[in-house]
C-alpha cells in the first residue's frame, strides 16, 4: 500500500483540477483556442516553465504579454510582471548568470562559489515572488476562462443543466486551480532548484555549465512545444511534472541543505557559531545506512560512547534514530574548502558539515572522540600539496 500511495496521491491530485473542467461544461464553439481545454494546457505548460527557471520564465512570460498586447492601454492593464521595468532587469540579471556560468568554466572554483551561492538566493527569492504572485494570476486568468465559458455555453442554450454546472463547480473551480497550481510549482521548482545546489557542491565549472545548458534546454523544449501545440506541451509538462513529483523527497532535502549553505556562507555564522557539547545539527551523508542522503538531524554520543543520528523525514514528521555503524574511534573530519565531512575508514561519508563548522572541526572531532581526527581533504588538501610542492611548508596538511 505504501508503494502506490505517492501515484494515488499524484492521480487525486490532477483529477481534483480536472473533475471541475469536465463539470464545467462544454465551451462555446468559436474559436478553439479560446476553450478552457486549451487554457489548461497552456496553463500548465506556463507553470512548469517558470517553475523550471522562475526568473527567466517570469522575465520572458512578461515580456511575451508586453509584445503580444494590442496596444498601449492594452499594456497598461498587464500584471506588474508585464512591464519593461520588471522584465528587462529580470532578463538582464538571467544574462549574467549566463555569462558567469560560461566564464567560471576557465576559473578556479573558489573565484566563482561566492557566485554561485548568489544565484542560489536570487533562485529562492524569484520562486518565492512566482508562487505568490505569477502562479495565482496565471491560474486566475484560467479559472475566470473556463467559468466564462460555461456561462457563455448556458447563455446560448445549451441546456439548463449546463446552467446548473456553471452555477455549482464555478466556485470549487476557483477553489482548486490556485492551490493546485502553486503546488505543480513548488514540486517542479524545488527539482529545478536542485541544480543550483548541485552546482554549489560541484568543483569544477565545466560542470556547472552543463548542469545549466540541460535546464535551459529542457524550458527551451517546453516552450517551443507549447508554442507548436498546446497539448504537446502540455504532455510534456505532465512527464516533468510526474519526475518531480517521484524526486521531491530527494529535491527537498537537497534544497534545504542549499539554504543552510547560503545562510551559513553570505552570514559568516561560522564566526559567531560554537559546536555544542551534544547534540549538534548536520546532514547525513552517502552511506549512513537507513538514511537519506542530506537528510537534516542531530548527532549524539551516548554515555556508552555510541554515535546515533536522529531526523524527522520533511523536518515534521515523527523523529527517527539511526545508529552510527562503528566506534567514534574508526571515524575521522575530512576538512574541504567549503565545508567538511565526517568519514570512516572503508565506509565513505557519514555526516556533511554545513559552512558554520568551518574552523571548528577540531573540536568537533573532540567533542565526539573522533579518533581520526582532522585532516585536509578535497581541494583544501590538494592547495595544500601545491604550496608544499614550491617550498611552502607552513601549508603542509597536518593531522590532529
Amino acid at each position: 500500500m505504501k508503494r502506490c500511495a505517492p501515484w494515488l496521491l499524484l492521480l487525486t491530485m490532477l483529477a481534483a483540477c480536472l473533475t471541475p473542467l469536465s463539470a464545467a461544461g462544454p465551451a462555446a464553439p468559436p474559436a478553439a483556442d479560446r476553450s478552457p481545454a486549451v487554457g489548461l494546457a497552456k496553463s500548465i505548460a506556463t507553470v512548469t516553465g517558470i517553475a523550471i527557471s522562475p526568473l527567466l520564465g517570469t522575465g520572458a512570460y512578461g515580456a511575451y504579454q508586453w509584445a503580444t498586447a494590442k496596444d498601449s492601454a492594452a499594456r497598461a492593464a498587464l500584471p506588474w510582471y508585464a512591464h519593461w521595468s520588471f522584465f528587462l532587469p529580470a532578463l538582464l540579471i538571467v544574462g549574467l548568470c549566463a555569462a558567469k556560468d560560461s566564464l567560471g568554466a576557465m576559473l578556479p572554483p573558489g573565484f566563482k562559489k561566492p557566485l554561485d551561492v548568489l544565484e542560489t538566493i536570487e533562485n529562492k527569492v524569484s520562486g518565492l515572488v512566482a508562487a505568490g504572485a505569477v502562479i495565482p494570476l496565471t491560474m486566475d486568468t484560467l479559472s475566470k476562462l473556463v467559468t466564462g465559458g460555461a456561462h457563455t455555453a448556458a447563455a446560448h442554450g445549451t441546456g439548463g443543466f449546463a446552467m446548473i454546472q456553471a452555477a455549482d463547480f464555478s466556485w470549487l473551480l476557483d477553489l482548486l486551480t490556485v492551490p493546485f497550481g502553486v503546488a505543480v510549482f513548488a514540486v517542479v521548482w524545488m527539482a529545478s532548484h536542485a541544480i543550483n545546489v548541485l552546482i554549489l557542491l560541484s568543483p569544477w565549472g565545466a560542470i556547472d555549465a552543463a548542469l545549466k545548458a540541460a535546464r535551459t534546454a529542457l524550458l527551451g523544449l517546453l516552450t517551443l512545444s507549447a508554442t507548436i501545440n498546446p497539448w504537446v506541451g502540455a504532455a510534456l509538462s505532465i512527464v516533468v511534472i510526474i519526475i518531480a513529483y517521484f524526486i521531491a523527497g530527494w529535491a527537498f532535502r537537497l534544497t534545504w541543505f542549499g539554504s543552510e549553505f547560503c545562510w551559513d556562507f553570505f552570514t559568516l555564522r561560522r564566526h559567531r557559531f560554537t559546536p555544542a557539547e551534544n547534540n549538534n545539527r548536520l546532514f547525513a551523508g552517502a552511506n549512513l545506512a537507513g538514511v537519506p542522503v542530506r537528510t537534516y538531524g542531530r548527532l549524539e554520543r551516548n554515555p556508552e560512547g555510541v554515535l546515533q543520528f536522529f531526523y524527522r523525514p520533511w523536518l515534521v514528521l515523527p523523529e527517527r534514530s539511526a545508529a552510527v555503524a562503528g566506534t567514534p574511534a574508526q571515524l575521522e573530519v575530512d576538512r574541504g574548502l567549503f565545508f567538511s565531512t565526517v568519514t570512516a575508514a572503508g565506509a565513505g561519508t557519514l555526516f556533511l558539515l554545513p559552512p558554520r563548522y568551518h574552523g571548528h572541526e577540531t573540536t568537533f572531532a573532540r567533542i565526539y572522540a573522533l579518533d581520526g581526527g582532522v585532516r585536509d581533504a578535497g581541494l583544501r588538501r590538494a592547495w595544500g600539496v601545491l604550496k608544499e610542492l614550491f617550498g611552502g611548508s607552513a601549508a603542509r596538511t597536518q593531522v590532529v
